[in-house]
């Protein structure tokens, strides 16, 4: 199938392309990395009356060093995050580089991958356990919010139809802080069909665990990172994570608690390594 007809547009600047995103109440789309628009519009799951090429807006290019974080702008690709290697932030090169195929990183934006919101994604999982959050801009202001409440559903955000994410800000690792992220997939490139990521930084006084694909939105394991930070990574049996999983999300099923507990344990042993 092809796309059904649209009108095109690609503004200079963030406040045209807000503009016309309020022109157009609710009947447009951004278009920044297509990876996963094209797709939906080809299929005709996506049909808007406009289309709004966002991909060569400045403001949504900038990888800022702030100091305790870092800001990256929402239509820097998954290959530059995975080139880059920012200081304090090394899990977001972890990350990108494990994200679908090479082409795919060359075009497919952070940015795009938070505001589409597939449960299957890598980046709600791991920007909710970095602690991230987004800042967005509408005709009536900035605000910001945490990754994990952007997170609604399954392809469902807060985001409203005027708004778009203008950059996402990272808080950095300290010296001490680990990280682990693990992903089961069919085959190298696909998405995950589970997917944990976690986060412990004691300078800090964070101590965060998510388990992603499995349910419409990321799954804070709040107890089970509560105790980790307690005990140590080393101390989460595979029997502890998966007594932690059945009171965090009762209702998986007999396979799913088992791949569950094996990417949350995965992800566990990376953040035990010396």
């Amino acid at each position: 199938m092809k796309a059904a007809s649209f009108d095109y547009v690609r503004p200079g600047e963030v406040a045209e392309a807000l503009a016309a995103l309020g022109r157009a109440a609710g009947s447009a789309k951004l278009l920044a990395g297509g990876q996963s628009l094209a797709p939906m519009l080809n299929l005709r799951l996506a049909r808007p009356r406009l289309l709004i090429d966002v991909s060569r807006l400045t403001a949504l290019q900038l990888m800022e060093d702030r100091g305790s974080a870092w800001r990256i702008g929402a239509g820097v690709t998954h290959a530059r995050l995975e080139d880059a290697r920012l200081a304090g932030a090394p899990m977001l090169s972890t990350v990108a580089g494990g994200i679908a195929y090479r082409a795919v990183r060359n075009r497919g934006t952070i940015g795009g991958s938070l505001a589409h919101a597939d449960p299957a994604a890598d980046w709600p999982t791991a920007l909710a356990a970095l602690g991230a959050a987004v800042n967005i801009v509408s005709p009536r202001g900035p605000r910001a919010m945490p990754v994990e409440e952007l997170i609604e559903g399954a392809f469902a955000t807060g985001l409203e139809d005027d708004e778009l994410i203008e950059t996402i800000d990272v808080p950095k690792l300290s010296s001490g802080g680990r990280f682990g992220h693990y992903k089961f997939s069919r085959k190298t490139g696909d998405f995950a069909e589970a997917s944990a990521a976690a986060l412990f930084d004691p300078a800090r006084g964070i101590a965060r665990i998510f388990l992603g694909a499995m349910r419409a939105r990321p799954q804070p394991l709040d107890a089970l990172a509560e105790r980790v930070a307690r005990e140590g990574a080393w101390t989460a049996t595979p029997e502890k994570v998966a007594a932690a999983l059945a009171q965090a999300v009762p209702d998986l099923d007999a396979v799913e608690r088992r791949m569950a507990s094996a990417v949350v344990t995965r992800a566990l042993q990376q953040v035990g390594k010396p």
